[in-house]
Parts: structure tokens; C-alpha cells; sequence
């Protein structure tokens, strides 16, 4: 299976993709989605288009989207919920279920401490993932969602075979 994962930011969206063979991860691209543009509507159309570029030459077939955090900007906020939808947008459009999950649950599954800061995620991305030329900060938070929704799915598989086991 293969898994995109989307750091939604307004200037910059990263992104990273994953396979999931089993219990094995590889990985398969990262990058960061520049926006452009004068206004707000040109920026959004631009990560819009550069994401769903993306998604249409890895053919992911699972998203996970990181959840907005509220902080004292509220206007910073509404504008980052508003490339956050972006980023819900270009893979339910191309038909991926989108999972989301909040920053310390990311952390927690790939570091295993929920207050990790951004250089302990990236070399816990790079320790999983050694093979990756990670593009920056915004690319490791985005493989990072990414290895949490595997290591989600992992689970529900594991899961969903011990449950059909105890049925037979």
C-alpha cells in the first residue's frame, strides 16, 4: 500500500510517500509544495495544483493530513485551515481516503515522546527511513504523518486478522 503523507502550510506544504509492504517501509518520494501568487486565492490554486501533481505521478492510494493547531494569530490560523483544506481537497478529490492526525499523535508514534521537537521527528524519519534525501523540514514532518498512518494501518490489519481468526 501506498501512503502520502501532507504538512499543510500556506507558503510551503510538504509531502512524503511511503509503501507499506507488511511490516517493511520504503520510501518512495518527498518533497515541499511552494505557493505563488499575489493573493490568497493564487497561493492556494498553486499548492492546489503542485499537490495534486504529485499525487497523480505517485498514485498513493491512502492520505493522512496533519490537524491544524490553534495558536495565538488567529488570522495566521484561519489561513493555515484554509491550506489545510487544500490538502484534504487534492486527495479526496483523486478519490484517497484521508485520515488526519494531530501533531503530538504523529510524534508520539514516530518518536514515542508527544513534545518531540522537529529535529528529533526528522532523525527519527531518517532512522526509519535511511535510504530518503529528505528535502527539509516541512518534507520530514510529512513523512512522518505518513509513517504514522502505515503504522496505523499496520494495526487495523493486525487487527482485522486476530478478529477473523477468533471468528472462525
Amino acid at each position: 500500500m501506498r501512503v502520502i503523507g501532507i504538512d499543510p502550510g500556506l507558503r510551503r506544504t510538504g509531502w512524503g510517500i511511503v509503501d507499506v509492504h507488511g511490516t517493511r517501509l520504503s520510501h518512495v518520494g518527498n518533497g515541499v509544495c511552494e505557493s505563488s501568487g499575489a493573493d490568497l486565492a493564487l497561493r492556494l490554486l498553486s499548492l492546489y495544483r503542485a499537490l495534486a501533481a504529485v499525487i497523480a505521478a505517485h498514485a498513493p492510494e491512502r492520505a493522512a493530513v496533519e490537524q491544524t493547531f490553534v495558536n495565538k494569530d488567529a488570522a495566521g490560523t484561519l489561513k493555515l485551515g484554509q491550506a489545510r483544506g487544500i490538502a484534504l481537497l487534492a486527495p479526496a478529490e483523486a478519490g484517497l481516503p484521508v485520515a488526519e492526525y494531530a501533531p503530538n499523535a504523529v510524534k508520539k508514534v514516530v518518536v514515542g515522546v508527544g513534545h518531540a521537537d522537529k529535529r528529533q521527528v526528522e532523525h527519527m524519519v531518517r532512522l526509519q527511513l535511511p535510504q530518503a534525501q529528505i528535502a527539509g523540514p516541512d518534507a520530514a514532518d510529512a513523512l512522518a504523518i505518513a509513517l504514522c498512518h502505515a503504522h496505523h494501518l499496520q494495526f487495523a490489519g493486525k487487527l482485522d486478522a486476530a478478529l477473523a481468526k477468533a471468528g472462525a
